[in-house]
């Protein structure tokens, strides 16, 4: 097999490939075994069909047609290898020349990474955010604490933002009749969280048990999509949170401590964390950003056409959003080109436990078990893209390192300490660390 590369442009190139008959033989047998099982012809049995038999009522054209299908994705593949071309669409091909007996010529069209060379990141230095933790964080989350150990306890007053309100509810339209999705009986709500339905809260503040209020919106989508609505909500009960006094006596209750001190201390710690956690991911965006602007690379046009027309398909988005999600598309793809030569480089690898720590990280978000997440990666053939992405975060935590990281205070941020913190922590199940 010969093969030849043509750069049509610095993202773009063209692959002629040459394969000599005496290197297809098996394939052309195997083209004609194909065959014989599928025709039927009086006075031969399926599958026994012969050669010469085939080439003159099938014709040797769809033989060769049979052979080079077969041929073409293993010769596309070893030319992509041999020339060394970093491929990064699928490949437009067509077969030039077919001299039966002689050889095969076929081109393949494809977008490459284009060809650069990498800065020294450590020139690289971003500010990030000083960590504070206050008082006034510490009794944010001690009340939060406090309202989910809070009794609930029925009022007579008028009812206001944060009480919890059961309610019975219906609704018509404009011609009287029910709508179905707007019955429901016994409901829970909290007045105020802006939830349930548009101008449920303006009606219902101020109302007091036994009483019911009536409102009017107007879906934007649905089988009432611009009809008015009428709702019309009885409130059967009016309770408000009587939240537990802020004590050792609660902090036994909802902690494993014995002294309020001991929680609020824990609390402080928890918060902490949380905020390293935030710093750090603060400064890989940081980096990252800083990266992608010391690098002025082509990207493929053809890849984001394909993109930015599989993402407004349905003639959703204006100008503006088109033009947004153009700007992101190109700035994904060179981060992808980047930290793919990165990678490279530097010879980054995928260990099996960080593969199984990736699967578990993403099982929730397609609300699959990690085994179930991990059997339809294979299935789907979209392993290679998981370890992709694997690589890509590991290649910018090393960017990220050789870089100088400060605080708002100028204090430096010791980033690989702060991710060993965060991997144990993580391990421990107190936070959730989530890669770029």
């Amino acid at each position: 097999m010969k093969t030849s590369v043509e750069t049509l442009s610095p993202t773009r190139v063209k692959l002629t490939v040459e394969i000599p008959f005496a290197e297809m033989s098996e394939s052309v047998e195997a083209a004609y075994r194909t065959i014989a099982e599928q025709v039927t012809i009086p006075g031969f049995r399926k599958g026994k069909v012969p050669s010469s038999i085939i080439d003159q009522r099938v014709g040797r054209g769809a033989v060769l047609q049979e052979a080079i299908n077969e041929v073409i994705p293993d010769a596309y593949e070893n030319a992509v290898k041999e020339t060394k071309v970093k491929i990064a669409s699928q490949p437009e091909i067509e077969v030039t020349k077919i001299e039966d007996g002689e050889l095969l010529e076929f081109t393949a069209e494809v977008d490459i990474r284009p060809e650069f060379d990498l800065p020294d990141f450590a020139t690289i230095e971003v500010e990030v955010d000083d960590i504070k933790v206050g008082d006034e964080g510490i009794d944010e989350e001690l009340s939060s604490l406090r309202r989910r150990f809070a009794t609930l306890v029925p009022v007579e007053r008028e009812a206001v933002d944060g009480d919890l309100l059961l309610v019975d509810l219906s609704g018509t339209n404009a011609a009287g009749d029910d709508v179905e999705d707007l019955s429901a009986a016994a409901m829970s709500v909290e007045l105020g969280d802006e939830s349930i339905l548009p101008g449920f809260d303006e009606a219902l503040r101020g109302a007091k048990a036994g009483q019911t209020r009536t409102f009017e919106f107007v879906p934007s989508a649905g089988e009432y999509a611009d009809q008015p609505i009428t709702v019309s909500v009885m409130v059967s009960t009016v309770r408000e949170r009587e939240l537990p006094e802020p004590n050792d006596e609660f902090a036994m209750l909802a902690s494993e401590f014995d002294t309020l001190e001991e929680l609020r201390a824990d609390i402080g710690e928890r918060m902490e964390r949380v905020k390293r956690m935030e710093q750090a991911m603060e400064a890989r965006g940081k980096v990252h950003d800083a990266m992608l602007e010391l690098l002025d690379i082509p990207v493929p046009e053809g890849i984001i056409d394909a993109e930015v027309s599989e993402h407004f398909t349905d003639g959703h988005g204006d100008d503006a959003h088109r033009e947004e999600f153009i700007s992101q598309t190109r700035d994904r793809i060179k981060s992808q080109f980047i930290l793919d030569r990165i990678a490279e480089d530097e010879v980054v690898s995928v260990g099996e436990s960080e593969l199984s720590a990736w699967v578990i990280q993403q099982a929730p978000r397609y609300q699959m078990a990690p085994d179930a997440l991990l059997s339809a990666l294979v299935q789907g053939n979209q392993l290679p893209v998981a370890i992709a992405d694997i690589r890509r975060g590991k290649a910018l935590a090393l960017v990220t390192s050789r870089a100088t990281v400060t605080d708002a205070s100028g204090a430096i941020v010791d980033l690989e300490a702060l991710d060993a913190q965060l991997r144990a922590a993580e391990a421990a199940g107190e936070v959730e660390v989530v890669d770029e």
